[in-house]
């Protein structure tokens, strides 16, 4: 049966990696991510795994090993975060478009400049279209269950394409917290072992991986991943329910907080969802308002449809990003649900705020004051301000 265990998400994750006994890790250090190859290089060394570790000398060879570790058949991951992420973006898109089944844990840390060491959404977010699946956890039992998903969601047949694991630094990745952790063969028998069709230590097959694609042929290739992505959508949920019938715990594209009659409701990635959930709490039990939350955990493949509909029924929604992206209406996560939501005609206001930039602390009052504006919004059908950054100290 399951054990509980007190971890933080930086242990959860190397406890989920040991467990999965990978073929391969390369990984160079970075803050908040370095202690999840710590951690593994310690299992290792004590005999707990035989993974192939290798110490490299920058994140883009970190990531370069592990695209030639995969394409030679071997299973594949690596951590990083911030700038190391940054430093990969070129082999970012060779593992996607090469089709390689590789997992990330991304561990989210503001992009330079200025420097900063704690957490926001730039990082994954200014590689959400590197081809990469992307899925999101808000604490660190979610970060630890999304990494036992992400080797059958990538190596599907259906699917072969990377996994990006994401938390937020220091918030989960160095929090501690209580959490269950599942049996070890049980994991096993989950996650399975990687049964390459092709690859490139295969001696009755010729291959070649990364070749030059001409203007003929470049086209299809990302139509395939586009495909791929596709059928990520089926193959996530698949995994999940084969997930749930393990430990009980249920997980799909994003969870539903109070939202069953909610009037208003606010759209959020990560770790701050608990934060709004406690507000959402206050708000009903002493005002009686009807306000509830939508928990983005899968960002790619994008489900617009089922989000649209989860939020057909309120009158006004806040979209919440933690990544600046400098557009005239805010940032990556309100841009494309806002998209979503007037591809699907829906009739809710809705207005993208910007947060906890480089790690600023949100409150249960600002979230507050987040639904005060939304409730005025659906009253007066005008928004005043769509670019907007709660908590700002000018304010």
């Amino acid at each position: 049966m399951a054990v509980r265990e007190r971890l933080s998400g930086n242990e959860a994750v190397a406890y989920a990696i040991k467990q999965i006994n990978p073929d391969v890790m390369p990984a160079f250090p970075i803050t908040p991510s370095t202690e999840i190859p710590q951690y593994v290089a310690n299992y290792i060394a004590n005999g707990e795994m035989d993974t192939e570790f290798i110490p490299v000398e920058s994140e883009h060879s970190s990531m370069s090993a592990a695209v030639g570790a995969s394409a030679a058949g071997a299973r594949t991951l690596t951590a990083t975060s911030s700038c190391g992420l940054a430093l990969m973006w070129e082999e970012l898109y060779v593992a996607a478009s090469n089709r390689l089944p590789i997992v990330l844990a991304l561990v989210n840390r503001a992009l330079s400049g200025p420097i900063n060491i704690n957490a926001d959404h730039s990082d994954s977010m200014g590689a959400r279209d590197s081809g990469w699946i992307q899925i999101y956890a808000e604490s660190n039992q979610e970060v630890y269950d999304n990494f036992l998903q992400a080797y059958p969601i990538a190596e599907h047949k259906d699917v072969m394409l990377p996994v990006m694991i994401c938390q937020d630094g220091f918030i989960t990745s160095h929090g501690v917290e209580n959490i269950l952790l599942e049996e070890d063969e049980k994991v096993r028998v989950f996650v399975g072992e990687r049964q390459p069709e092709h690859y490139l230590l295969n001696p009755e097959e010729t291959l070649a991986v990364g070749p030059y694609a001409v203007s003929n042929y470049y086209m299809e290739t990302k139509r395939g991943q586009r495909e791929a992505m596709k059928n990520a959508r089926r193959v996530i949920l698949e995994v999940a329910e084969r997930f749930r019938a393990m430990t009980g715990r249920e997980y799909g594209f994003f969870e539903t907080y109070r939202m069953e009659d909610a009037e208003y409701a606010v759209v959020i990635i990560g770790s701050a969802a608990g934060t709004c959930k406690a507000a959402i709490e206050q708000i009903r039990s002493t005002t009686g308002k009807k306000v509830g939350l939508l928990k983005i955990r899968v960002f790619r493949p994008f489900p617009e449809e089922e989000i649209a509909r989860a939020l057909s029924g309120v009158k006004a929604v806040a979209i919440l990003d933690r990544s600046e992206m400098f557009s005239a209406t805010g940032g990556p996560l309100g841009a494309e649900v806002r998209a979503a939501l007037y591809q699907a005609k829906a009739a809710a206001e809705a207005v993208n705020y910007l947060y906890g930039l480089g790690g600023r602390d949100i409150t249960v009052e600002d979230f507050c004051r987040v639904y005060e504006k939304l409730e005025r919004i659906a009253a007066e059908h005008k928004i005043r301000d769509m670019y907007e950054y709660i908590g700002l100290r000018s304010q």
